[in-house]
């Protein structure tokens, strides 16, 4: 029997309903319910009805028990579960002990509320098996929080925090939660092999992170694919390493690369705002501006604060509307990501092909001085640092109609400006008559 002014009197106003649970999961019970079950559960409510909770509990248990067996409807386990659970609380005898070990076995628990002992730590570390059956880990996580406050060295609950971080991907607070538990245990076998290998990784992690702050993007990507290597069998490590190998491609302009390991991370996590901003860049320097910017709107509506992304399709929208027109690059015929010699190594080669003194026919030669005309600009933009930069950002410098406060086209002239002009020459366009024989 209970002691008076203990639990009868905590639980007491409860009673009615408890009792009304028991109902519940008789009459839930299919047709010809095993006769154990139904003798177990009405001594249950007798000894439930006179305060006796640990006799109480051990027939509701046993009945539970065999229900499994019988076909108890499953919608009625939770409720069997909650009453059980309250009489756990106040039965710490043998019987208390018993933890609804059926319960847990069929990932019920998870439930399970703890209204009434919310300081059982055992209870707790149970619920928190039953989230994580459940394929809820931070449920999990905040349950084994509270049991390892709740009860002294309690390495178990220290050791199930750290895996479960690990396994969501937080490699630095599983690190934190496992020098926990050596710091109560530094012989724990568990915790010191799990501390080894999350150590290894989170070293990993923070090198290719300084390499990627360094500008150091093809070390970065080496030390990424090592993470991947280094832990295999969670797919959480490898699709944040490809994530930041995309970024490392994109900044190290290698867009072919960075586009397809971007597609990757995306076919896995269609709104990852950081791989569509970075696939987006990339698809700028391939001059796939429609694709560039379906990336900006989209990683846009998923965060409309950005400025970066703001700034970046906005970009690229004036690329698509300069593409439409001269495209300075495209007569050059070399990527935006063209370093300066190559500019210059193009530039050679095309003046030499169209230069207006290689053509006798009047019409060839119109054409070929428009041509060369053309070629003149695109050097002159693309060679200069400053006009160059406002070209990639949209604006076209040579344009009088993209310029503020107006302005002429220095290249808007006939071919006759242009005699004399030297297109080896590393200084200003006018030297000396190149001839053709």
């Amino acid at each position: 029997m209970v002691a008076p002014g203990s639990v009868t009197s905590r639980l007491g106003s409860v009673f009615p309903f408890l009792l009304v649970l028991v109902d519940l999961q008789y009459e839930g019970a299919e047709c010809g319910v095993n006769a154990d079950v139904e003798k177990h559960l009405e001594l249950g409510k007798k000894l439930l009805a006179a305060g006796q909770l640990a006799d109480a509990l051990s027939q509701f248990h046993a009945a539970v028990g065999f229900a499994r067996i019988t076909g108890l409807s499953h919608r009625a386990w939770p409720e069997m579960c909650f009453l059980i659970s309250l009489l756990s609380c106040g039965a710490r005898g043998e019987e208390g002990e018993l933890r609804l070990k059926r319960c847990q076995e069929r990932g019920i628990l998870v439930l399970l509320f703890l209204k009434v002992c919310v300081w059982d730590a055992e209870l707790r570390e149970l619920r928190a098996e039953c989230f994580i059956k459940e394929g809820e880990p931070r449920k999990a996580i905040s349950d084994l929080k509270a049991a390892s406050k709740l009860k002294n060295d309690n390495t178990e609950a220290f050791y199930k925090i750290s895996t479960l971080y690990y396994q969501l991907g937080d490699h630095e607070l599983s690190l934190s939660e496992v020098r926990e538990c050596l710091k109560l245990d530094q012989d724990h076998k568990r915790c010191f092999a799990h501390y080894k290998q999350v150590k290894k990784l989170n070293k990993l992690i923070e090198s290719a992170e300084e390499l990627i702050r360094d500008g150091r993007y093809t070390d970065a990507t080496s030390k990424y694919e090592s993470v991947m290597k280094t832990e295999p069998n969670i797919a959480e490590y490898t699709i944040r390493s490809k994530e930041r190998i995309c970024h490392c491609f994109s900044k190290d302009e290698k867009p072919v690369e960075a586009i397809r390991i971007c597609s990757e991370v995306l076919q896995l996590e269609p709104d990852n705002v950081n791989a569509l901003k970075d696939r987006a860049e990339a698809y700028l320097v391939e001059e796939m501006y429609d694709e560039a910017i379906q990336d900006y709107e989209t990683a846009q509506e998923h965060n409309e604060n950005d400025q970066q992304i703001r700034e970046g399709l906005e970009k690229a929208q004036r690329l698509l509307k300069q593409s439409q027109k001269r495209d300075y690059y495209k007569i050059l015929g070399v990527k935006r990501n063209a370093k300066k010699q190559e500019i210059i190594k193009a530039y050679r080669k095309l003046a030499m092909q169209w230069h207006p003194d290689n053509f006798q026919n009047e019409e060839e030669k119109k054409k070929a001085e428009k041509k060369f005309i053309d070629i003149a600009a695109a050097k002159e933009v693309l060679s200069d640092p400053e006009m160059r930069k406002k070209f990639d950002d949209g604006e076209d410098p040579l344009d009088a109609e993209s310029q503020q406060g107006g302005g002429s086209n220095p290249f808007h002239r006939s071919w006759n400006s242009w005699q004399g002009f030297n297109p080896f020459s590393s200084g200003g366009p006018f030297r000396f008559k190149f001839h053709f024989n």
